[in-house]
């Protein structure tokens, strides 16, 4: 609950945190292990840094160990972004819309320099950056929810056929035996972990009711995310302002305010699904949407354990995530484009305020938090 609370940075800090934690401090695994966890965490879709605590938390006390660890990060952020929509959906002239204007603009700065920190280790070379192109030009022309599926999956498929990609093994080292003795999650539980996840993506062509929607459209887009938290903004405004469940400048102002707190960014979905105009919202809303967001992670990684030793050296593999990863990249860069950009730029004053954002975030090396807070407050001086 303390990391919950003080885990400010994004997935790269909540990892230092985890390891100063759990490795250094309480011993309750080697480095070769966490290294091992966060490899995995790192080649299936989900937060990163919420995967990893789960998986430490399996290590350490099961799957009751694993619950544990999600609900103690995760809580804190929860809680305090669905507040944050309750308040504002209970009376919207609370804040002015000069503070909403401000976040907007900050989570336009903030997204680009997301962009720009995983373009070096996604997209470092000729070749990727030609396919993010193309996969983000695609994204802007075919705004559809089964787009990124479609696109992620065709990209996955022709660089592990034609093996693109850097293929040499660059795992890290296998826990040892003893470790491995212990984090050994029982086969027939994976394969039913793995079921449930497929079983999610059926029961969209049977769903029959709004919160069944709701439920699944949140399980879409935790399903999908690959190379960082941030890339869960295309997929949540695809999925949840596409379908005029929230409106755009509620969702925008909701992200820049998902900056300011601690804990894993996929919280945002616990401000959206309190904000919904239609079908289920509130405190019962943000539930709904934390729990269908965050639960292809926790079914991904208890299915994928148990084979991960193996699978962590399979090249074919390897050059699949090497274009998709590129491809998320492209996806990012389009929601950039519209509707970020064009739904927040209005004028020079607007310009030169995102760019002031995105100079302290990039050169200035600023807190994101202070940035947010900094430019919610000055949106309602000024703006």
């Amino acid at each position: 609950m303390v990391l919950g609370c003080t885990s400010f940075g994004g997935p790269v800090a909540h990892i230092g945190f985890f390891r100063e934690a759990f490795v250094a401090k309480r011993r309750w695994l080697d480095d070769a292990t966490f290294s091992s966890y966060l490899a995995l965490c790192q080649f299936i879709p989900g937060p990163a840094s919420s995967q990893l605590g789960m998986a430490v938390g399996y290590h350490r006390a099961g799957f009751i160990g694993a619950f544990s660890a999600w609900l103690a990060f995760t809580l804190p952020s929860a809680i305090l972004l669905a507040t944050f929509a309750v308040v504002l959906g209970y009376d919207s002239n609370w804040m002015s819309g000069g503070v909403v204007h401000g976040l907007k603009l900050v989570a336009l700065a903030v997204v680009i320099h997301a962009f720009l920190g995983m373009q070096k280790s996604l997209a470092p070379d000729v070749k990727r950056i030609l396919l993010m192109m193309l996969s983000a030009a695609v994204f802007v022309f075919w705004q559809s929810i089964f787009a990124p599926i479609a696109v992620l999956v065709v990209v996955g498929v022709i660089c592990a056929i034609v093996k693109m990609g850097e293929t040499e093994s660059e795992s890290a080292a296998p826990p040892t035996s003893s470790d491995s003795q212990r984090i050994a999650t029982p086969y027939r539980i994976a394969y039913v972990m793995l079921a449930l996840f497929l079983s999610g993506f059926v029961a969209q062509w049977f769903a029959d009711g709004q919160i069944l929607d709701q439920f699944l459209a949140y399980y879409r887009a935790g399903s999908l995310v690959f190379g960082g938290g941030h890339v869960v903004l295309p997929l949540l405004e695809t999925e949840i302002v596409g379908s005029g469940w929230v409106n755009r400048d509620t969702f925008l102002a909701g992200y820049g305010a998902a900056q300011a707190v601690p804990g894993p960014l996929f919280t945002f979905a616990s401000f959206l699904g309190a904000s919904h105009e239609v079908g289920v919202n509130g405190y019962p809303g943000a539930l709904l949407a934390t729990v269908a967001i965050f639960l292809p992670s926790f079914l991904l990684l208890f299915g994928v354990l148990p084979f991960w030793q193996s699978l962590q050296h399979h090249q074919r593999i390897k050059a699949a995530l090497w274009g998709v990863n590129a491809a998320v990249l492209g996806l990012l860069l389009a929601t950039i484009f519209d509707p970020i950009l064009t739904q927040t730029i209005s004028g020079f004053s607007d310009v030169l305020f995102a760019a002031t954002a995105f100079a302290l975030l990039y050169f200035g090396r600023v807190s994101v938090v202070l940035v947010v807070l900094c430019g919610g407050a000055l949106g309602g001086a000024i703006l």
